[in-house]
């Protein structure tokens, strides 16, 4: 997916591309798990619309709940959501990283010749 060590930096403007497309790939992850959330609280917890997008992203985020949840079923949605919100959350912010780190880690193996 990646260059090898021992191949040139990435020019620029395909360095900016796979930017956008692991960013893209970021944000799709995260508009999926904020949807899941907001349409698992609302089916769930019996929340409206917007109550059940709070909840979402303020999990999704790591921040906690906003309302309390009195059901069982929205409360063991709660308890998936928040431990899916975690691995999500994380995996997304590796995957967003990865073309930076990669780049920096690159720049600084390459060899002088390469440059």
């Amino acid at each position: 997916m990646f260059e090898r060590r021992t191949a040139p930096l990435l020019p620029h403007d395909l360095w900016i591309r796979r930017l956008l497309r692991f960013t893209g790939m970021g944000v799709a992850i995260i508009v999926v798990g904020l949807g899941s959330g907001t349409l698992g609280y609302h089916i769930f917890a019996g929340f409206g619309w917007l109550d059940s997008a709070l909840n979402a992203s303020m999990i999704l985020t790591g921040m906690g709940p906003v309302d309390h949840v009195d059901q069982t079923g929205g409360k063991i949605f709660a308890i998936v959501y928040s431990l899916f919100s975690g691995i999500v959350f994380l995996g997304t912010a590796a995957i967003v990283i990865a073309p930076w780190l990669h780049r920096l880690l690159h720049g600084l193996h390459a060899d002088e010749s390469d440059q």
